[in-house]
């Protein structure tokens, strides 16, 4: 049976909270939205910067971003086919809340676990 994605929300004083969680709610949705804020990448790119998500995970997830206009998927005539993903102006607009996540992420990740050094996507870019 089809997961119900997106019911009714109630407007209650966390209604347009529980509104956007609803968009990034999928496990790989953020991380993926993270890493396409450097720009446009193909599928094995961005499979390749979430190495434990499965294909079929990511092209779930993928379908969704897209479904929802966080993301623009711009497929090429050619053979092989190529496909490029990229932030759509509403998926770049969750830009700073990301950033803010990952700050958050990198102050307090000796709770969760063992730290690691992450950089921010636009530093690696440089």
């Amino acid at each position: 049976m089809a997961k119900v994605r997106h019911s009714r929300i109630e407007c209650n004083p966390g209604c347009s909270v529980e509104a956007a969680i609803s968009l990034i709610d999928g496990k790989w949705k953020c991380v993926v939205l993270f890493h396409l804020i450097s720009g446009t990448m193909r599928f094995n790119e961005i499979r390749r910067q979430v190495p434990g998500v499965t294909q079929r995970m990511l092209t779930n997830q993928l379908r969704e971003l897209e479904e929802d206009g966080l993301i623009e998927r711009k497929v090429y005539a050619q053979v092989p086919p190529k496909v490029e993903y990229s932030l759509s102006p509403l998926g770049r607009s969750i830009e700073p809340i990301l950033l803010a996540l990952k700050e958050w992420g990198d102050a307090n990740i000796g709770r969760f676990g063992k730290p690691v050094a992450v950089s921010h996507p636009t530093e690696e870019a440089a």
